[in-house]
């Protein structure tokens, strides 16, 4: 006798629970491409990187769209801004969400993944200058500075 066990046959393909199969229904729509595992995008992802991704995928309509804010988006996940914004810069440049500085788009996948070492932003000036969410708190800031003055 071996230490191997036996053979089973072919594996089933029917739910082990079928009154539990998930469905697309009223309360929302999500999904992960099988691509997404088998052709490596969930390899080429950091861990920061794939908890904001799922979380976009989640929170997204039909189209992929989201509209939270930074600050509620890293309370819900709870990442530093920092991390957050190095997480989102990576998912733009790795094509697999869009931001126009409002709005997330998830993205189709691209035809593979991009395993590219991206330039996170270290310096004040790098946020000052490169990122939404600090050039809004700046200008925020601005214009309150200036209705103080009033």
């Amino acid at each position: 006798m071996s230490g191997a066990p036996p053979s089973r046959g072919p594996t089933s393909r029917a739910p082990i629970v079928p009154d539990r199969v998930r469905r697309i229904g009223d309360d929302g729509f999500a999904f992960f491409p099988n691509r997404f595992l088998r052709d490596g995008f969930f390899t080429a992802l950091a861990p920061d990187e794939m908890r904001l991704y799922v979380f976009l995928v989640l929170a997204g309509d039909r189209r992929g769209l989201s509209f939270y804010h930074y600050d509620r988006l890293c309370a819900l996940i709870e990442l530093p801004v920092e991390r957050y914004l190095e997480a989102r810069n990576a998912l733009i440049q790795k094509d697999l969400i869009a931001f126009d500085g409002r709005r997330f788009q998830v993205l189709a996948l691209p035809p593979r993944p991009h395993f590219g070492a991206q330039q996170p932003l270290r310096t004040r000036e790098d946020f000052e200058q490169k990122d939404p969410a600090t050039i809004h708190i700046a200008l925020r800031d601005a214009l309150a500075r200036l209705g103080d003055d009033d």
